[in-house]
């Protein structure tokens, strides 16, 4: 194209050129105008596409925010009413709540009625209120019967007895290739492991009124060696003599707490109306001994006594010491002399176990006008004036004859009001039993054995004794044993009787706590017959 260009003038050239620069121009304005024409149809069909999915996506979004707003609705209705079920759930809560509430006090109001009304059932039958204290674990369980290989005594040392409630026992036994079988047994009241000495004794408490009311009392504990009894009684001993410690109250037993309780009822009656005495023996193979008998120094000493029967069908020990106390400090001195004395032998399963029977035994005399005796009393103010005037006077001139007594009287009037007088005695009889136990248990030996032989034997002697008076027998066997011919008064008397079982939970002692439960068992039904009273007067106001 441009070779020829080179034989042509200046102008041609130029001319060829200027065509040439048009052609191109054409060209290119050609192109872009093919250009802008596609340009613009694509942008067409794009604006086209854009509106197109604009609407479709407008759409979607309109149908999706109905889809979700329909969700947030039902959402938010879902939630009012979860709050409204939930508010509706809080208001049963509550009624349930107050109801359970409400079941609750009057189950404890119908508890205490129904105990109310099995009580008087019990005063009118006569029966024998039995108690039960299940006692923790202790160090000992597992420390005791080294005989017992090392893998049976730790499938021991499992707790088998439990309190089901405040009134039922539950004992799971278990023989190797048997099923375990589940017995109850059912008394006035159960002790758990953790309820203390104070919940023990405020079921207790109750009786002491009845004491004061005229009513003979005896309170008795029963149980293996090793399971409780002392310290429900007693309390903590101090190991230095055997005694009792009073110097924390809260673990204080039934016999020191009882004569708080005794003494505090007395100190609302009228001053020199009542005075106290005590005496302590224990029964120790088969023999009564008087652990308050002093010898010519002062000393005290364990003296033998003897139990008899009187003309009025009455147990009585003949010349026991019966040592007069004002307050509980006095009493508690007192016994505290007497357990020193008392036999302890240590055995297998009990370091300290008891080998006699203790019978603790508050005598309370009332002062009674004689004139109106059993019919009513006298001006209120007129018996304190003959009470006060006497007081200083009356336990000693009681025990003395009459000469003694006319020579103390101070004036004829002093003396015709001392004789107007009389008295009437009701008695509290704590006892601690020795505990039963089994020889190959206990691995005692020698004289040992023969005080276990004694004990086994005189608690024998007093399930026979319930027994014969359960079935009502013509002739019960007081006199087998000193131990029930003691007791006799308290047994089949005229005393209103509790006996509180102590049992140990574990797994090692079963069949002793199987035997203290059937005897408490067998306890609880006798029928004796209504508890007399004594024949107090009658309060009137004076004319």
């Amino acid at each position: 194209q441009y070779q020829g260009l080179a034989g042509r003038s200046t102008n041609e050239v130029l001319q060829l050129y200027s065509a040439h620069g048009q052609q191109q121009k054409l060209q290119r304005s050609s192109v872009v105008t093919q250009l802008h024409g596609a340009i613009k149809k694509r942008l067409k069909q794009d604006l086209k596409s854009l509106h197109s999915f604009a609407l479709e996506l407008s759409k979607d979004f309109q149908h999706q925010s109905k889809t979700y707003l329909y969700q947030v609705l039902t959402a938010v209705q879902r939630i009012q009413l979860q709050n409204e079920a939930m508010q509706m759930f809080q208001i049963k809560a509550f009624d349930l709540e107050r109801s359970v509430l409400e079941v609750t006090e009057r189950y404890e109001k119908e508890k205490q009625k129904r105990r109310a009304l099995h009580n008087s059932l019990v005063e009118l039958r006569g029966n024998i209120r039995v108690h039960c204290r299940i006692r923790p674990l202790l160090p000992f369980d597992t420390a005791a019967g080294h005989s017992i290989s090392q893998d049976r005594q730790r499938s021991f040392s499992e707790k088998v007895a439990y309190a089901a409630d405040d009134e039922t026992v539950l004992v799971k036994c278990s023989r190797p290739g048997h099923a375990s079988i589940n017995k109850t047994f059912q008394f006035e009241r159960v002790y758990n492991a953790l309820e203390s000495q104070d919940t023990v004794f405020a079921d207790v408490a109750p009786l002491l009124t009845s004491l004061l009311d005229g009513y003979n009392v005896c309170i008795m504990a029963y149980g293996q060696t090793g399971s409780g009894k002392t310290y429900t009684m007693l309390g903590p001993r101090l190991e230095e003599n055997f005694a009792f410690s009073i110097e924390d109250e809260s673990e204080l037993g039934i016999i020191p707490r009882a004569t708080q309780e005794v003494f505090r009822l007395i100190s609302e009656k009228p001053p020199g109306s009542y005075w106290v005495e005590v005496s302590v023996v224990e029964v120790y193979n088969n023999e009564i001994f008087d652990l308050l008998a002093k010898d010519s120094c002062g000393k005290v000493f364990g003296v033998k006594r003897d139990v008899v029967t009187t003309r009025e069908g009455k147990s009585d020990v003949p010349l026991l010491t019966h040592e007069t106390v004002e307050n509980a400090s006095e009493f508690l001195h007192l016994v505290n002399k007497g357990l020193q004395l008392r036999v302890r032998h240590p055995t297998l399963v009990h370091a300290h176990s008891s080998r006699s029977h203790l019978v603790v035994t508050l005598t309370i005399t009332t002062i009674v006008s004689g004139d109106n005796f059993g019919t009513s009393w006298e001006d209120e103010q007129t018996s304190q004036r003959l009470n006060k005037e006497v007081s200083c006077t009356f336990p000693q001139k009681m025990r003395d004859n009459k000469s003694t007594s006319s020579s103390r009287a101070s004036s004829p009037a002093q003396l015709e009001a001392a004789e107007k007088l009389k008295q009437v005695k009701t008695r509290l009889q704590l006892v601690d039993l020795a505990g039963s136990e089994c020889v190959g248990m206990s691995g005692v030996t020698g004289a040992a054995l023969r005080e276990t032989s004694f004990i086994n034997r005189s608690l024998s002697a007093l399930a026979d004794v319930l027994g014969a008076i359960a079935e009502q027998r013509s002739h019960v066997p007081y006199r087998n044993s000193k131990l029930t011919h003691l007791l006799q008064d308290s047994v089949g008397g005229d005393a209103k009787l509790l006996v509180m079982l102590c049992i140990s939970p574990d797994q090692k002692y079963l069949t002793e706590s199987m035997q203290s439960l059937g005897f408490g068992a067998r306890a609880r039904q006798v029928q004796r017959g209504q508890v007399k009273k004594k024949n107090f007067p009658v309060q009137r106001k004076a004319k």
